[in-house]
């Protein structure tokens, strides 16, 4: 009787060791696409949150002139806080982008590592096989010397 085991690794592992990490600038993009990510990265910064501030105050003394409680909520709600607000939540967005980045990063580099562990544990695995495989010969060849001496006896 031997102890046999064969480690058969998951086609997986080979194929994520060679994508890597998803990011979220791995996506395929098209003409378009590239258009929207020009805009997106020059309107999600606070430099342009501050340049639609500025912009949107050049219509506050209109407003405050007109007197109507109307238009101030109008230049509240549609002006400013569109203009301005849909800069700092682009940014927030980023900043949130990255940090899944730098999370799927770090899973990707755990999951490499318990990888490696598990090929360690088979080595160590196939080892103990080849001494238990060992100890097996032995107590065989022992078992068949008792009874060698037993049948002699």
């Amino acid at each position: 009787m031997a102890v046999t085991y064969e480690h058969v690794p998951h086609p997986r592992v080979e194929g994520r060791k060679a994508a890597g990490p998803p990011k979220a600038a791995d996506g395929h993009v098209g003409f378009n696409g590239k258009i929207a990510l020009t805009l997106t990265t020059v309107v999600g910064t606070m430099w342009c949150a501050y340049a639609f501030a500025l912009l949107a105050l050049v219509a506050l003394p209109s407003a405050l002139g007109s007197g109507d409680l109307l238009a101030m909520v109008q230049w509240v709600s549609q002006t400013f806080i569109q203009l301005v607000m849909l800069s700092v939540i682009m940014v927030g967005q980023n900043i949130l982008s990255k940090a899944s980045d730098k999370r799927a990063e770090m899973t990707y580099k755990d999951a490499d590592a318990t990888f490696h562990e598990a090929g360690q544990i088979q080595s160590h695995l196939k080892e103990q096989d080849a001494a238990l495989n060992t100890l097996l010969d032995k107590v065989a060849a022992l078992e068949s010397a008792l009874a060698a001496t037993a049948a002699k006896g």
